[in-house]
């Protein structure tokens, strides 16, 4: 149980496996829970707030915290429905890009914070992107790793796809706990490893499992392990956004930027899109930083010595 204060004991670390008393786990209060993360350095300090990728958790920036100038806080978060933070109430959908923005300023608002610092990776840099934009007098840096805002979809493609996408959500939510699937702990991390098709390392993958898998409950036939992961998180891309969207957000953007672009990096349906909201920012921001860095799209993760550095350097302007 975390503290008054929202953080939890460092004997937490020790029970996970992580004997490391560089962090602290953390509980911050929303209305469906508490959202989970790891605040990594002093606690009398404001944090660099940040934001992991789809279906991962707060765990992708293990291996890059430890690398960044310990000057800095840093508070990683699970995002709801990932690692150990509250699902979202039943009945509910996620729409992630538009409810990570509520998501933020509830935290900020939660600490009394000004003039952040974000960083994200993936799904988190594009919510770092739209808090930034939302909100461009509060927020003084932000960080993108290998992806620059919202990403465009086929509108037609998704227009064709809603119908089953509502049908897929229905079935999510009503699907007993005993239904389940349950893995052996190699079985789980071989199919984690396959899925990321190539993005991540088997290491990389049993880092992310320490919080995204738990345990089986006892009167389990099969023991083994489950995702913790919210099912309904797969069906969470019904509120995507049009190119001339992400353009009008980039266009409010006002604070200092680093784009960090792998290569290859992540597949893009639009790499145009890409290069003109970087391109657009810079005509706005106070200064925009890109780098590309080979590597995967989890290379902050996989290769965190080919970031690390670039990170360091724009967060000591």
């Amino acid at each position: 149980m975390a503290q008054a204060n929202g953080i939890g004991s460092s004997q937490q670390n020790i029970q996970n496996g992580d004997n490391d008393d560089r962090w602290q786990e953390v509980e911050i209060p929303v209305p469906w829970g508490i959202v989970a993360g790891k605040w990594w350095g002093a606690r009398e300090r404001q944090p660099i707030l940040c934001l992991h990728g789809w279906q991962d958790n707060c765990g992708t920036f293990d291996r890059l915290i430890p690398l960044l100038p310990d000057k800095f806080s840093y508070l990683c978060i699970d995002l709801p429905g990932h690692g150990k933070s509250s699902h979202y109430p039943p009945g509910m959908q996620y729409y992630l890009f538009w409810d990570g923005i509520t998501l933020i300023r509830r935290i900020v608002k939660h600490f009394k914070w000004g003039n952040i610092t974000l960083m994200g990776h993936s799904l988190g840099g594009a919510l770092s992107f739209m808090y930034a934009a939302s909100f461009p007098l509060d927020v003084d840096k932000f960080i993108s790793i290998d992806i620059n805002g919202p990403p465009i979809r086929n509108h037609r493609k998704q227009a064709m796809n809603t119908g089953l996408a509502i049908d897929r959500l229905l079935k999510y939510e009503t699907l007993p706990t005993s239904m389940m699937p349950c893995y052996a702990y190699d079985e789980m991390i071989d199919l984690v490893l396959d899925a990321y098709e190539g993005s991540v390392d088997r290491h990389s993958v049993k880092i992310l499992m320490k919080r995204g898998m738990v345990p089986t409950p006892k009167h389990y036939e099969k023991p083994g392990f489950h995702f913790v992961r919210d099912l309904r998180l797969k069906v969470s891309g019904l509120a995507m956004f049009t190119e001339e969207q992400v353009q009008c957000y980039a266009e409010q953007i006002k604070c200092k930027v680093l784009n960090i672009r792998a290569d290859p990096g992540m597949t893009l349906e639009r790499p145009d899109v890409y290069r003109n909201v970087i391109e657009t920012m810079r005509r706005n921001a106070s200064l925009v930083v890109y780098k590309e860095v080979p590597g995967t799209h989890h290379l902050h993760l996989v290769t965190p010595e080919r970031v690390s550095g670039i990170i360091g350097e724009f967060l000591d302007q």
